[in-house]
């Protein structure tokens, strides 16, 4: 009697336990009673159908286009899934397939491989000509598209005054959407740049100065260290009346690509020719990154008024103070470039 006394009370927590975990999977349960039953697709589906989910779009919003696109059987079923579960979509692009069971779609939908994403990593010191032909690569969206959207200045976001939207496309890595035409991608990146400079306390009225200083900074400065001593030859420069003289702003005026001018490009009569302007030139030669930034807001404390590389693989740099100084290194970079003919890095 005993012996059946403990059985009952065993099978009795075995039914309180099953029970309590029918009702903690009861959604789960139900979904495959619908499978079962014929109102909710089995299995994992076939073919390939794109999800876009919308930003404030709700868990009904998303059923019902899964239900629309085929997706799932019946968004009723779907929906009452994912509220079990308190699932939250993530705007975005997604791949699925046709006739899934709702399980499945839901999980997969949580799957970050069926995300959609357009990756791409912009390096600092670009010009947007590349920049622009990168980001056309990587979406596959025309180049001829992007660069209609770079002109219209207002709606990306760079001011109008500036004198095209290079240097306002921030160097970093950017996961975009396919759902993101070429001037929203241009104006995350404009917006990505103001982030960048509202973290440094750049007031608005100061942003295009800045992002010029520090788009000739990323250019001329070779090695790290560099950054803050190019910075502060330019500010001393412009502190007495002294020409800056960046070759590289020549090059970006007259179009060229490589770290050396010539006579007649010197003598060019353009905004960007800081040998014949005085002054920071009309805007930025490409984009700059944080340490340029950083650099052209805290400069090194020196009083050297030149700088030359003397060695352009390896990126040594001499900094001087007097024209003599300067000569001699001049003289040095010169025969580094008579021992390295046709060298042609920037």
């Amino acid at each position: 009697m005993r012996r059946a006394k403990i059985w009952l009370a065993l099978i009795g927590v075995f039914i309180l336990v099953g029970g309590l975990v029918a009702y903690g999977q009861r959604a789960q349960l139900r979904t495959w009673y619908d499978g079962v039953m014929g109102r909710d697709y089995q299995g994992s589906g076939s073919g390939s159908v794109t999800l876009v989910i919308a930003p404030g779009e709700s868990g009904v919003d998303v059923a019902a286009n899964l239900e629309k696109l085929g997706v799932v059987k019946n968004s009723d079923i779907f929906y009452r899934l994912i509220a079990s579960q308190n699932t939250v979509f993530y705007p975005g692009t997604y791949t699925l397939h046709k006739q899934m069971s709702s399980s499945a779609a839901l999980a997969l939908l949580s799957d970050s491989s069926s995300h959609i994403v357009y990756h791409v990593t912009i390096k600092e010191g670009l010009r947007i000509g590349t920049v622009l032909k990168q980001l056309a690569d990587a979406t596959g969206i025309s180049l001829e598209k992007f660069q209609s959207a770079a002109k219209d200045l207002s709606a990306i976001g760079v001011p109008s005054s500036a004198p095209n939207a290079d240097g306002y496309l921030f160097p970093a890595t950017y996961d975009f959407d396919p759902s993101q035409n070429a001037k929203d991608i241009l104006k995350t990146m404009v917006d990505r740049c103001y982030q960048e400079l509202d973290k440094f306390g750049v007031a608005v009225s100061d942003r295009h100065k800045v992002l010029t200083m520090a788009s000739i900074i990323q250019k001329e400065a070779r090695q790290t260290a560099d950054f803050y001593k190019v910075s502060r030859v330019f500010a001393n420069r412009i502190k007495i009346g002294m020409k800056l003289q960046s070759d590289a702003t020549v090059s970006y005026g007259s179009g060229g690509t490589t770290v050396t001018t010539t006579d007649a490009e010197r003598a060019a009569n353009n905004g960007y020719n800081t040998y014949v302007r005085d002054g920071l030139p009309i805007g930025a030669i490409g984009g700059a990154g944080s340490l340029a930034i950083d650099a052209a807001l805290h400069p090194s404390t020196g009083t050297w008024l030149f700088f030359c590389a003397i060695n352009l693989q390896t990126g040594e740099t001499v900094f001087s103070t007097t024209a003599t100084e300067h000569a001699a290194a001049v003289l040095k970079f010169q025969a580094w470039i008579r021992q390295n003919p046709g060298w042609n890095g920037n």
